[in-house]
């Protein structure tokens, strides 16, 4: 065994006496009470005088090095000075190191910023600080109120979206044959979409009730400053702000539109294929060769490349010229929002909206004409978009990182610790902005 006297705990109320290093390395490290308050009884505050017995404690503390450390803490048991003192006796205790805690607060408080900030897992911050999955999470859940107290920072565009929870549950039925959805669990958020607030919280489901029990429980000052709301072309989410939050003005970006319209593309080429080839489309079939194309845009797509899905749809016949007509509806709908975008002539706007609308009506394709009347039933909230530029970006991104953490954890059966874990994650920018602005 070796002396090293050179190790800095930096650990407030005790001293080090002196440090062994043994064998495998580990530093053994005595301790002694360096606090005169810690002979102040914790029941009545009265300083005891007469010692009764000694104790030792090994808490464990903060990694150090690549080797192992562990403490020895000689302290002393007192007699309370205090006869009507219900306590009797006591042991030396300070702030870092409690009475009966076997790690120190600075090991405790480490183990729940890792979960809280760092983003790591539970069971991986037990792994690393040699702890149990019982104390890092009630380690975590001690760190994560000052999320969770915190008021509710201002908020101008306030972004509303879902996210899956978990794998949708099928079940068949043995009499038909028909597979059944049995459980689709989802999560609602709700995001500061314009400021740095991060996700301000969830809530379990999807529904009116869902989304109004969140918004109806926040401050009405705050819902006040509320002035925009985010959404995906969700008519659940668009009743609920209408309800909850009638001075706000509801968003639909464009991407959300585009990518309607991709949808129906594809619908209407795997429709096509089933009903005029009797099968699923094939590496072979000309249209499965041109799927990648029709969903990309006009002014992507090169002269060849454009001759060339346009000549092999149009030789394909009744196939080629279904798809055909909805990747015009596609794109007449992608110069509509460009022309919005950038034209302030609004006789020009409504032309565009009518050659759209009215390609679309001739059109025999149900897919097509769903979209017109989709896209002209939200038109006043696609103009919102136009007007302001505001969208649910942030919401989107912020959905990525809540599949990451799902993603990392394997998944969580407690939908309560999923949405904490979440909610830590995705306002680690919040707080360090937070931070800076106070100093």
């Amino acid at each position: 065994m070796l002396n090293d006297t050179t190790l800095l705990l930096d650990l407030d109320g005790v001293s080090v006496v002196r440090v062994e290093r043994l064998t495998d390395g580990t530093r053994r490290v005595h301790l002694a009470t360096a606090d005169e308050t810690a002979t102040a009884c914790p029941s009545c505050g009265a300083f005891a005088t007469k010692v009764r017995g000694s104790a030792v404690t090994r808490p464990r503390d903060l990694p150090y090095g690549e080797n192992g450390l562990e403490f020895h803490w000689y302290k002393r048991r007192w007699w309370c000075a205090e006869p009507a003192c219900p306590r009797g006796s006591f042991t030396e205790q300070v702030p870092q190191i409690p009475a009966g805690a076997r790690i120190t607060a600075r090991l405790r408080d480490w183990a729940g910023r890792r979960v809280r900030d760092a983003g790591s897992t539970v069971i991986q911050a037990a792994r690393d600080l040699h702890l149990s999955w019982p104390t890092v999470m009630d380690a975590f859940r001690d760190q994560a109120r000052e999320v969770t107290e915190a008021p509710l920072p201002e908020v101008e565009v306030l972004g509303i979206d879902e996210t899956r929870r978990g794998r949708p549950r099928w079940e068949q039925d043995l009499e038909t044959g028909k597979w059944h959805l049995v459980r689709d669990r989802w999560h609602t958020g709700f995001v500061d979409a314009l400021g740095t607030g991060g996700l301000l919280g969830q809530v379990e489901g999807r529904t009116v009730p869902d989304v109004l029990s969140w918004l109806v429980a926040a401050p009405l000052e705050w819902r006040k400053t509320i002035k925009y709301v985010a959404i995906d072309m969700s008519t659940t989410y668009r009743a609920a702000v209408r309800l909850a939050l009638p001075r706000a003005t509801v968003v639909v970006d464009h991407f959300h539109v585009v990518q309607l319209a991709n949808k129906m593309l594809s619908t209407v080429r795997r429709r096509t294929t089933a009903e005029i080839r009797g099968r699923r489309g094939r590496a072979d079939d000309p249209e499965w060769k041109a799927r990648r194309r029709l969903l990309r845009n006009r002014e992507d797509l090169t002269g060849e490349q454009f001759a060339a899905m346009w000549n092999t749809l149009l030789d394909e016949g009744d196939i080629g010229q279904r798809l055909l007509t909805a990747w015009i509806a596609k794109e007449n709908l992608r110069s509509l929002l460009a022309l919005a975008r950038t034209a302030a002539d609004r006789h020009r706007i409504g032309h565009a909206r009518w050659k759209f609308l009215t390609w679309c009506a001739d059109s025999d394709l149900p897919e097509v004409r769903q979209l017109a009347v989709t896209v002209d039933r939200w038109w006043t909230e696609i103009e919102a978009f136009i007007r302001t530029g505001h969208s649910n970006a942030k919401s989107e991104g912020i959905n990525r990182v809540i599949k990451l953490v799902a993603r990392n954890a394997f998944g969580f059966r407690n939908a309560d610790n999923q949405r904490l874990r979440t909610r830590c994650v995705t306002t680690r920018r919040a707080r360090g902005h937070l931070r800076t602005a106070q100093l």
